[in-house]
């Protein structure tokens, strides 16, 4: 009365290929990422790689912008610190990594 009876089914029929057709719908997903990684993540990689080479180039006397837009002169030099002297007698302490760009000598007057 409470239990209600159970009726056998048959089993689906085995598609031939099963491996085949999963592999085959996993193919655009792969794809997205092998697009994924040549557009976007291989360039920044090798910008971040540039940007620590240009940090770890830096020597007093060169001309470098900041991140925030500050023009100036390296006068100090430390381990994560700069000095950078923005006029004369003012001097700006900023983070190495805060440099994006060093500019030519003379550009700084």
């Amino acid at each position: 009365m409470f239990i209600s009876q159970a009726l056998a089914q048959t089993a689906p029929a085995a598609s031939s290929g099963g491996a085949e057709s999963s592999l085959m719908s996993l193919l655009p997903l792969v794809l997205m990422f092998v697009v994924l990684y040549f557009i976007m993540i291989r360039p920044q990689m090798k910008r971040q790689k540039e940007h620590k080479a240009l940090v770890e180039a830096l020597a007093k006397g060169d001309e470098v912008v900041t991140a925030g837009g500050m023009l100036g002169k390296v006068s100090k030099l430390g381990e994560s610190y700069i000095h950078v002297e923005v006029a004369n007698g003012v001097e700006v302490q900023v983070q190495r990594s805060s440099v994006v760009q060093v500019l030519p000598k003379g550009t700084v007057k």
